[in-house]
């Protein structure tokens, strides 16, 4: 159905008036692209048409309470201009999954159009957006005392990949770690492993979401991208960051929530290794999302947020 913003039927119901066929928008990139800007001036430009948007992150790290400087969630005031939904809900003990995190999404994303508002999901785990978007065939959870064995395995990630069966082994980077410590997780939760890497990028996404979605896949040129990512890093460190992760830790992080990017590199005061590790998890983003079909690649070197949030506005 197409529709402008928020409206009533005679009987109170909710309706949407005809002008786009998009119901959700989703605003998709590499860490540091500039998401939550682009989101926010999205935002201003659809209130300017009688909407009433809302953004849902579709982050793997941001929905843990504790880290909002470390994960690179919407801070205070940006969420004065927008309000943002599903960020720091998940207590940072706590261990949480993709399949919990989709039944969240789904709900939040049915209530918002149910009471005729704009959802705008925003972020950058392909997993989640996935998740939020779609319905996904998800592996079950792992009892906890697993994921802690493999997650303390003193081994050599080679030797952990050369120990995997041979027809699960071969689609598997063997320097992909999270990948191979989830087959083994789910291995001897008496789980099927999970398909070879082709298999599971096509399963990644599907144009057949649960809603009519435009995809907007935010690049930027590799070079300053690089700098914003640095740059970004720099201002987290000054901000409290240090301190975030070390009461994370003091208070019993669960092993998902370790995952966060630098979480283990502050505590072993490695900021290097940090910007390192944050330069290759955005070259994957920006490699996936080129693949994806039926999103539309904006490239935002040198654009203002509400210059691409122009160009947004003109596709729906």
């Amino acid at each position: 159905m197409e529709w402008r913003g928020r409206g009533r039927t005679r009987r109170g119901e909710p309706y949407w008036p005809a002008v786009s066929q998009h119901l959700v928008i989703a605003v998709f990139g590499p860490t540091g692209v500039g998401k939550t800007a682009v989101a926010i001036a999205l935002a201003q430009l659809l209130r300017q048409r009688g909407e009433d948007p809302v953004a849902v992150s579709c982050d793997a790290m941001q929905v843990y309470e504790g880290l909002p400087i470390l994960t690179g969630a919407a801070s205070a005031q940006e969420r004065t201009q927008l309000e943002h939904r599903l960020l720091g809900f998940v207590p940072i003990t706590q261990t949480f999954s993709a399949g919990a995190y989709a039944e969240r999404a789904h709900q939040e994303i049915d209530a918002l159009l149910a009471q005729g508002r704009r959802p705008i999901v925003v972020g950058g785990t392909g997993l989640y957006l996935r998740a939020a978007l779609a319905d996904l065939d998800l592996r079950p959870p792992v009892p906890d005392h697993i994921r802690t064995k493999w997650a303390n395995d003193p081994r050599a990630l080679a030797d952990l990949h050369a120990e995997l069966p041979a027809a699960v082994r071969a689609g598997i980077e063997p320097t992909d770690r999270q990948r191979i410590l989830r087959t083994h997780e789910l291995l001897e939760a008496g789980h099927e492993p999970p398909p070879g890497a082709h298999a599971a990028s096509s399963q990644l996404w599907t144009s057949h979401t649960r809603h009519p979605t435009l995809l907007a896949a935010l690049t930027m040129d590799r070079d300053e991208l690089t700098t914003r990512i640095d740059q970004r890093i720099d201002a987290m460190l000054e901000t409290g960051a240090r301190q975030e992760v070390t009461d994370a830790d003091a208070a019993g992080a669960s092993i998902t929530a370790r995952r966060a990017l630098g979480f283990e590199d502050l505590l072993n005061d490695d900021v290097q290794a940090m910007k390192t590790k944050t330069r290759r998890y955005a070259k994957r983003q920006v490699t996936w999302l080129r693949k994806l079909p039926g999103a539309h690649l904006i490239d935002t070197t040198n654009r203002t947020p509400q210059d691409v949030a122009s160009e947004l506005i003109a596709m729906i």
